[in-house]
């Protein structure tokens, strides 16, 4: 007799009306996944939606999506008829393999596979097949659901996932290209991603979100869940770009694991949604190295909150964050940077950075740089800034012969394009460089 897994009754809160919508998921053929929901499940009982009385939401107000009523993706043909000329502007001509996901399900007809031996990049259900123990025994052990009301409805709901898996000392050529496509409006979905990465081995990920939909019209709610897994040795560049409608909310949770001399470079591009928020935790395991880089870019009334939380648990690693935000009309920005030093931990090497462009009188950015450290032989720094374009910068290409207008334009640009330029992906790096061009109207 088939069963369903139940849902937490729903409650008088934002969270209940929005777990309302969901129906409740037929149990999946593997164990593990109705294990993992049934956990989450249980967390969601106990969770109830961040308000501004929350420190870690206290300058995001998450009241415009209280005011809509989301449904689930409608069952539709695999991919919703969508061919490959539909997606054509988002795909990159220099990645060696494409796994897409429309609305949440996999599409195998739109993807390309690995040529690599041994590298595994496809959805769950297959790669389960070859791969159960390892992926029972990494998939939702990273990311928190006790009080992580995001990540839980993600688990909760989770339909499938994107799987990277990489042999030991095997190093991909070019970038795996994720792409998740959002075509309904009204809907809510859970992207998922997972990536192992065994010892020695060295990739490029790139992790896309975009949208087909008319921007006027496409109110919708993506809630990803990615968890990075990188084993001794192993290198990593994770490039995210959230390039949703700019009617959607996006909020995403990242959790990496960089095991011992392992290297974790990322570089997170925000340039859509009208609310987002990327939370990114990164563990780093003894020796380890991290870079995190990171541009918000926007304006209107958008909103984007990151909140970053890199944790040197073990000695000799090092860790590099540089996170920029340009906001122009009534645009408001959030980042809050926390790095942590374990007890224990000697040797650090951390350095933090916060700089933050305001392109009107009327756009806001908050930042907090928080340093917590908890050993003594350490060497850490951070800082901060907000502020207008530099006058003198200014004054020094208006004689060169810029008009004041082109001269801000031309500083605009070159503040984001620093974010940019540590993409390693030419074809993304254009694409990105000229939605920048557009957003400051200017010419580098």
């Amino acid at each position: 007799m088939s069963t369903v897994i139940a849902q937490p009754r729903p409650t008088a809160d934002h969270l209940g009306a929005l777990l309302a919508g969901q129906p409740p998921l037929a149990p999946s053929p593997w164990a593990p996944i109705n294990a993992l929901r049934e956990q989450a499940h249980t967390a969601l009982g106990a969770l109830a939606m961040p308000t501004l009385r929350d420190e870690a939401w206290r300058f995001t107000d998450l009241a415009p999506l209280h005011r809509l009523t989301f449904q689930p993706v409608l069952p539709a043909r695999p991919g919703n008829g969508l061919q490959p000329a539909d997606i054509a502007p988002f795909c990159l001509e220099d990645v060696g393999t494409r796994v897409v996901f429309v609305d949440g399900v996999y599409v195998p007809q739109l993807s390309s596979p690995p040529k690599d031996e041994g590298v595994v990049v496809t959805d769950l259900p297959t790669a389960q097949r070859t791969h159960e123990t390892a992926l029972a025994a990494q998939l939702g052990r990273y990311v928190s659901l006790g009080d992580n009301v995001f990540a839980a409805l993600n688990t909760a709901f989770m339909p499938d996932a994107a799987v990277l898996m990489l042999p030991r000392h095997v190093a991909l050529a070019a970038p795996v290209h994720v792409l998740f496509v959002a075509t309904q409006a009204g809907a809510v979905s859970h992207p998922r991603c997972l990536v192992l990465a065994e010892a020695g081995s060295r990739a490029t990920l790139i992790e896309d979100y975009v949208a087909l939909q008319d921007a006027a019209t496409s109110a919708y709610l993506v809630n990803p869940v990615t968890e990075i897994v990188l084993a001794d040795q192993a290198q990593l560049t994770h490039v995210r770009v959230q390039r949703d409608s700019l009617k959607s909310f996006h909020l995403a949770n990242c959790a990496v694991s960089v095991g011992r001399s392992a290297c974790y470079q990322s570089v997170s591009v925000a340039i859509g949604a009208q609310l987002s928020r990327y939370d990114l935790r990164v563990t780093l395991g003894e020796g380890a190295e991290c870079t995190v880089d990171g541009l918000a870019l926007i304006e209107g009334s958008q909103l984007a909150d990151t909140h970053s939380f890199v944790d040197h648990a073990q000695r000799h690693a090092t860790s590099r964050q540089l996170h920029k935000c340009i906001a122009d009309g009534s645009a408001r920005a959030v980042f809050n940077g926390r790095v942590m030093v374990r007890p224990g931990a000697q040797h650090t090497d951390s350095q933090q950075s916060s700089r933050n462009l305001l392109l009107s009188g009327r756009a806001q950015v908050d930042t907090q740089p928080q340093l917590e450290i908890f050993a003594d032989d350490v060497k850490c720094t951070h800082g901060a800034t907000i502020g207008q374009l530099d006058p003198e910068e200014v004054f020094y290409l208006q004689s060169r012969g810029l008009s004041d207008s082109a001269a801000r334009k031309l500083l605009t640009y070159a503040f984001g394009a620093e974010i940019l330029e540590r993409i390693p992906v030419p074809s993304l790096k254009h694409q990105l460089q000229q939605h920048m061009l557009a957003h400051t109207g200017g010419q580098p």
